[in-house]
């Protein structure tokens, strides 16, 4: 029986660690975690607001050299639900980050924005009847 969800992986190319934390830590608000240290040595980072974890994991070039082509999905993202929603959206303008309105989900206000590398990311709210 699955009774949470642990975790959501999102990848990241090379060297985009400053970035990510910046986003992270100095946007949204999230608290950097250590990794383990075998896992370190691979890159990336991980990140933690209360029970809502989120590592970013390192997609490595291709084997036998070039350079990594990491995309990230267009649709796939995890949903983060916030409280005060319309300031949380400010918040995340007042730092340079796009914020795209979606009012097409039932019972909630949602907006979707991205990290720094391209991650999509939904935020939401439930609407509380008055």
């Amino acid at each position: 029986m699955i009774t949470a969800i642990d975790h959501v992986q999102l990848a990241a190319p090379p060297g985009s660690e400053d970035r990510l934390r910046a986003y992270y830590v100095g946007v949204l608000g999230m608290t950097e975690i250590p990794k383990p240290p075998v896992l370190a040595a691979r890159g990336g980072c991980w990140f933690q607001a209360g029970a809502v974890q989120l590592h970013l994991g390192i997609e490595a070039a291709p084997a036998g050299g070039g350079k990594c082509h990491c995309r990230p999905a267009k649709k796939a993202h995890p949903g983060l639900r916030v409280t005060g929603i319309e300031r949380y959206a400010a918040r995340l303008r007042t730092h340079g980050a796009q914020v795209e309105w979606d009012e097409n989900l039932p019972g909630h206000r949602r907006f979707y924005s991205e990290d720094p590398v391209g991650n999509r990311l939904e935020f939401l709210e439930p609407v509380t009847a008055v």
